[in-house]
């Protein structure tokens, strides 16, 4: 019996430091570290609104419904829409890339 070929790995550092995953590196953080202030600015605005301006909140909408209530559903809803536009974003600008540079590492460890 032969013995199988050695097993070759990849240059993780050289793929790091490509431009390829350069490239995709920061179009990933273009996307994440601005929406991630944003929304947590978002997020402290509400907080402090409903720490220091009790009134404020308590305003009456609709009903029984205040504006503290609405503000609290938004924040809930914002990080549903977050979400779904980083998976739009990431299906359609990253996971391109990514899937050719892992099936080039794939390749290069056979």
């Amino acid at each position: 019996m032969s013995d199988p070929a050695p097993h070759r790995s990849p240059d993780y550092e050289a793929v790091a430091a490509s431009e390829p995953f350069q490239r995709l590196r920061r179009r990933h953080r273009g996307f994440v570290f601005p929406l991630a202030v944003a929304f947590l600015l978002w997020y402290f605005v509400y907080v402090l609104l409903a720490a220091y301006a009790h009134d404020l909140m308590a305003t009456p909408v609709i009903g029984n419904v205040n504006l503290g209530l609405l503000l609290g559903l938004a924040q809930f809803v914002t990080t549903f829409v977050i979400t779904m536009a980083y998976v739009r974003f990431a299906n359609r600008r990253m996971d391109p890339e990514a899937t050719a540079i892992r099936h080039e590492l794939e390749e290069a460890e056979k």
